[in-house]
This record gives C-alpha cells, structure tokens and sequence, in this order.
C-alpha cells in the first residue's frame, strides 16, 4: 500500500512532472478551444517530441493535454457556437444561448465545475473498477454497438426541436455525408462521384464547424445593428448550492460517460449527446427551456464527456484495447517506450497504472484553477460589436478547418455547410441532428455489417441473436421503449389515459 500510494503521488511530489502536467493541462484547454484543433491531434503532436523523454514525463504531458483539452472546447462552444472538439457539440446547445442571455461567465463557471466532478467520478471508476467495467465493454459484439448507434439516433427527437420529422431528415442528411469515401470494410468508393479528393470521406470536424460556427455567423448577418450584450463576469466560481442542485445530474450525467467511454470506438461526442437526451427526458423542472439557456443542458454533456476519460483509459490500461483515439495513441507511447499495454501492463508495472491515476487526478485538480481563470478575456469576445465578431468567427473557422488536414477541401465543405446550415436555421431545421447522423452513420454501418457477417447471412440468426445475449437484451429494450417514446401516436394514446385518469 507505501508503494502504490508513493506512486500515484509522483506527479504531485516531483516538481518537474507537477510543472508538465500543469503546462500540458493549460496547453490543452487552450488547444481545445480552437476549433479544428482536437484533443487527438494535440496529442499526437505531443508524440513526436516526447520520443527521448521519460515515460513518466511523456505520460504526464500527454495526461494533461487529453484532460484539458477535452474541457476547452466547451469555451468557444458557448461564446461562440463554435464547439472547440467533437465532444463539445452537445455543449453549445444551451452553452450558447446562456452566452446570448448575458450570462457566458456563469456558463463557463459551473462547466468547470461539472467537468472536474465528472473527470473524478471517470477516474475513481478507473481506480475500483477496472477490471470489472473493462469485462463488460470487451463482451459487446457487433450487434450491441449496432443498437448503441440506432439508440443514439433516436436522440434526434431531442435535439430537433420539436418537429421529429424535420429531426429525422436533418439526421438521415448526416448520415449520408457520414458515409462518403472509401468503404470501411471493402474499400470500394461511395458517393464520391468519380471525385478522388472525397475518397478519404468528409471530416465531421469540417462539418461540424460549418453547421454551428459559419451557419450562425451568416444567420447573425441578418441585423448587424443588434447592441453587443454585456455579460456577467462578476461572479464565476458557482456558488455551493448550485453546485449541490446539480450534483445528481452531474453523477447520472457521468456514469454515461464512464460506460460511453469503455466502450472501444465510442468517445466523449457520443457521451455528450446521449447525457444530454437523457437530461432533457428525466430533468422534470429544469431552470429554463432546453436549447432555450438551461443550465442543466450544460451540465449534463460537460459532465459526461469528461468522465469519459476515466472510462476510456479502462480497456486501454487492463486489456490493450483503446477507449478512443486518444488512448490508442497512448498504446503507440507505451510502445515506444518499451511497454506493452494489456492484461500483464497492470501485473508488470503497476506502478505505472497508479502513476497514470495520480497524474489524471492531478490534472483534474488543476482544471478546476485553470478553467477559472482568464474567464473575463475569454467573456469579451461577446461584447465584441457584431461587424468584427462574425468576421472573427468565420476566419477561426476557416483556419480551424484548414489546420485538420492542411486541406483546402476540407475548407470548402465547411463553408457550404455553412450556407446549407444558414438556410436550415431559416427554415426551423437544427444542426444538431445532423452531426448526430455524421458521428453514428458509420458506425451503425460497420457494425450492422459485422453483425451480419457473424451471422453468416442467417437473418434469423442475426434478429434470434438480440434476444440471447444480456447486453444485447437490455439494448433492445431500450431501442424499443425510445421507439414508443418517439412515436407521436404513443404520446396522443398516453396523453390521453393521464387526462382520463385526472388528477387523483
């Protein structure tokens, strides 16, 4: 017990890893709040020059950078409806509007906050329940990670506002956008139309910036004469009682994350966007309308895509399997530096497990005093006249973009999504939806595939098959109660018998 304990304080007693993690923390919020700079290229970046350094310094960076930077999308994504990472999306839905109502600085506040409760829960799961939660996510099949997607793309009726049918078309768009370029599993092309340049698909991030940063730029276009709105930065640090109301959300919210994150291909956007349908359901009186400014469409999606993070290093760190594209490029450090990662990681070094713990901790702490602070900077860019705001937004979209792939492209994509997302604003059509059908189109495409496959062609086998696992059950419970829960008929019948019913 000396021994694990003196490992995991490491990073915390040794002046020059409590210094890397601290600048990887800060380097990482800042990173993440520039739009095309994900969390995965910073990091990768980060490889290169960590090659001669010692592992625990290499580690200690690289977990500061992923934990900052996972966070430092939600700035932009409230200031700007820019989400800084893929993980962010969900962010902007209420973030943005806060940022509207003049209230940006409390926005920012209590996102820090729910971030670090939710990065603590992610870790103290990975610290007690490895082993456990890494067993469940390695006995989800093809089939599971089907109805996972199908589950996630009946968010839409959460996230269209209001209108399902206009929810379900925004969605099918994305999915189709989703599954351009080169076939995942045969590489034949599709809907490239003899174009090499779509051979390598669209980027979701290219998309993702055109829909929410370029679409709302252009809308806000339509009166430049509006004044810029003061916001409220006297007071950031969330008080106790906030905090406490919405703590329970914040764990629920988190404990999605953790189960998202295990899961190996799904990340924090997939997390996000589920935590915040599962608020909007069961939040009965929520402070505002959500997408309309509530809070707890903040907290839900900050919480959970942070928690993600602890989740996502279970199956990397006991059975070599990468969480998401984050923890496989710690796989290709570990590599490097001698160390295999898997079922004996934990067996033969388990200092390095507690070391990887006690830094994540560490750099969760230091979240909390760095994503407090430079707030009131951050806050300006709202109160910034109209005339030079847009502009900003559009150039940082357009260099956001370029900066994924140093593609001209991939710039062109973002800004015809942009007047594409501009007219569906105009005409009552949400974004989210859409990138909701960008994130989960392939990977309901591989997996039905693979399901298939696994099958050998028997499609009573594969329909059979979702009866007989628990977990495969469970999801087709799920899937099937959300179905009734989408279906207008269903809420007409149930409106009705509780009418009937009364008040007693």
């Amino acid at each position: 017990m000396p021994e694990t304990l003196s490992y995991f304080l490491m990073s915390w007693l040794d002046p020059s890893l409590l210094l890397i993690v601290a600048v990887g923390t800060f380097a990482g919020v800042y990173a993440g709040a520039i739009p095309g700079i994900s969390v995965t290229m910073a990091v990768s970046v980060l490889i290169s020059f960590t090659f001669s350094w010692d592992v625990n310094a290499a580690l200690a960076m690289m977990v500061g950078v992923y934990c900052g930077g996972v966070y430092g999308g939600s700035r932009t994504a409230i200031l700007l409806n820019i989400p800084g990472t893929p993980a962010a999306v969900a962010t902007a839905f209420d973030g943005y509007p806060l940022a509207k109502l003049g209230e940006a600085g409390k926005a920012i506040g209590i996102s820090t906050v729910v971030s670090v409760i939710g990065g603590y829960i992610g870790i103290a799961i990975l610290a007690v329940g490895a082993p456990m939660v890494s067993g469940i996510a390695l006995q989800f099949a093809p089939r599971d990670f089907l109805l996972l997607a199908m589950i996630g793309l009946l968010l839409v009726g959460g996230l269209s506002g209001g209108s399902l049918a206009k929810g379900i078309f925004a969605a099918a768009l994305g999915v189709l956008i989703g599954l351009v370029g080169l076939d995942n599993l045969t590489a034949q092309p599709r809907l490239t139309f003899g174009s090499v340049s779509m051979l390598g698909g669209i980027s979701y991030i290219a998309a993702m910036i055109g829909f929410f940063g370029v679409a709302e730029a252009l809308y806000q276009l339509r009166d430049l004469h509006i004044d810029p709105i003061k916001q409220q930065v006297s007071k950031i640090v969330p008080a106790w009682k906030e905090v406490r109301k919405y703590l329970p959300l914040s764990i629920r919210s988190s404990a999605i994350g953790v189960i998202i994150g295990a899961l190996p291909g799904a990340g924090g956007d997939i997390a996000a966007l589920i935590a915040y349908d599962q608020a909007k359901r069961t939040v009965k009186n929520p402070s505002r309308p959500f997408g309309k400014g509530a809070y707890e469409g903040l907290v839900a999606p900050e919480s959970a895509n942070n928690a993600v993070i602890g989740g996502a290093f279970v199956p990397m760190l006991t059975l070599g399997i990468p969480g998401d594209a984050v923890t496989a490029l710690f796989i290709g450090a570990l590599f490097i530096h001698g160390l295999r990662p898997g079922p004996m990681l934990m067996v033969d070094t388990p200092h390095l497990f507690w070391f990887i713990v006690g830094a994540l901790v560490l750099a969760n702490s230091l979240l909390l005093i760095i994503g407090l602070t430079g707030v009131r900077i951050f806050t300006r860019i709202m109160t910034m006249p109209r005339g030079l705001l847009i502009p900003l937004v559009i150039l940082l979209s357009v260099v956001g973009t370029y900066t994924i792939q140093n593609s001209f492209t991939d710039v062109y994509w973002m800004l015809a999504f942009g007047v594409l997302g501009y007219f569906m604003k105009v005409y009552g059509f949400e974004p989210g939806p859409v990138i909701l059908g960008v994130i989960l189109g392939p990977l309901m495409d591989v997996s039905f595939r693979r399901a298939i496959l696994s099958s050998r062609g028997d499609l009573m086998d594969f329909f059979t098959s979702f009866f007989v696992n628990p977990i495969s059950l469970v999801l087709t419970i799920a899937f099937l109660l959300l179905i009734l829960n989408q279906t207008p008929l269903w809420g007409r019948i149930f409106n009705r018998r509780k009418a009937t019913a009364g008040p007693g």
